[in-house]
């Protein structure tokens, strides 16, 4: 009995990771009767992650008030998997830029005070393990914003308190300790992370990330300074230079702010994911691995959920189902790539495509299933 693992990003707009799995599954059946299915929808940390993570876990969505990047009211929500004692909290529910306003964005005034308070409601609900999303910030605070939900205090030279924006990192002076949640220390935390910018530099948080998120040039040169301060102050109070942890300067600083504030693990968000699954040892005796998102292109190859299935396999066979392939024959063959299909080619057009991939991804699934019985 042939045994295929069905292990797909979400389509974006279109099929979550679980929607593309039975999708496959119904094609598939249609023509060979006797085969093990297994479904492992993956993600990379942003979207489609949080229902990755609910096939696994079986979690619920807690619904809780917390700040958004202005330091408004906003309720925001995470996963909470009672059984695993695991929380998984995307920083975008309440630090994202998708929560402000074109005028609004600012990355001096922005902070990630949210993303504490949500993760200070994970360890009150009993989370032990705490996966944290980092992707779609607003925000460019090093962490500030979260640690002082969590007890941390951030003075300037006058030993006035600050509040955790972006700019107070140039205003930075000490940081106090003493009031520090006592749970932190007891709790796994890791941080789905797919860059390797340093915190400050022409590469860092600043100059690569904080231009999309409102600021000018001369704000961005003010925020690279307010960095290379907290580097800075951390290196004199704690001994610690911050600057070449790969993943430092993602989410304006907040990926360096959870190794110092969190003592948290930077992972690739795909990684994490197939952790959770058990992915390595699901697919050792498969056949086929059958995996897809919507966009296949060379960047496919560089942190996301395919890159991963091709790290994972051996000997396996490796059927590819997309939205749209802009890779060309001598590229496929590379990846060792043994089957691939299209949407586009059987839809009349890209909305056709979106609005019927589940019926497109059937349709494909038949024609896999009929070519690999044929091949016998």
């Amino acid at each position: 009995m042939k045994k295929i693992v069905i292990a797909p990003d979400k389509f974006k707009g279109s099929l979550t990771g679980i929607e593309f799995c039975d999708a496959v599954e119904r094609g598939i059946k249609k023509h060979i009767k006797n085969v093990d299915i297994v479904k492992l929808p993956l993600a990379d940390g942003g979207d489609g992650t949080v229902d990755a993570l609910k096939f696994y876990t079986g979690g619920e969505l807690v619904s809780v008030e917390v700040h958004d990047p202005l330091l408004r009211p906003i309720k925001a929500n995470y996963l909470f998997a009672e059984k695993e004692k695991l929380a998984f909290i995307e920083m975008a529910e309440a630090s994202g830029i998708r929560l402000l306003k074109g005028e609004e964005l600012n990355p001096l005034e922005t902070s990630t005070f949210g993303t504490g308070e949500l993760i200070l409601d994970a360890i009150k609900s009993g989370a032990k393990h705490i996966l944290l999303g980092i992707g779609g910030s607003s925000t460019n605070d090093a962490g500030m914003g979260m640690a002082s939900a969590l007890g941390f205090r951030f003075f300037d030279a006058e030993n006035n308190l600050l509040d955790g924006r972006g700019k107070d990192l140039n205003r930075l002076a000490s940081i106090d300790t003493s009031s520090v949640n006592k749970e932190l220390g007891n709790i796994k935390f890791e941080v789905a992370c797919d860059v390797d910018n340093p915190l400050f530099g022409t590469n860092g948080a600043a100059h690569i990330y904080a231009p999309q998120k409102g600021a000018s040039e001369q704000v961005v040169k003010q925020l690279d300074a307010g960095l290379r301060n907290f580097n800075e102050k951390v290196k004199t109070q704690f001994g610690k230079n911050l600057q070449n942890i790969a993943g430092a300067g993602a989410a304006g600083g907040l990926g360096v702010g959870c190794v110092l504030f969190l003592n948290a693990e930077l992972k690739s968000g795909t990684q994490l994911i197939k952790s959770i699954a058990d992915f390595d040892n699901e697919v050792k005796d498969a056949d086929w691995i059958i995996t897809g998102e919507g966009k296949f292109d060379e960047q496919t190859f560089s942190g996301k959920v395919i890159k991963g299935v091709l790290d994972s396999r051996s000997d396996q066979k490796l059927a590819v189902f997309c939205g749209l392939s802009e890779l060309r024959e001598p590229q496929i063959n590379a990846h060792k790539i043994d089957f691939l299909a299209e949407m586009m080619e059987q839809a009349t057009g890209v909305d056709d495509s979106i609005k019927n991939a589940d019926k497109y991804l059937e349709l494909a699934a038949e024609q896999f299933a009929i070519s690999i019985k044929s091949a016998k």
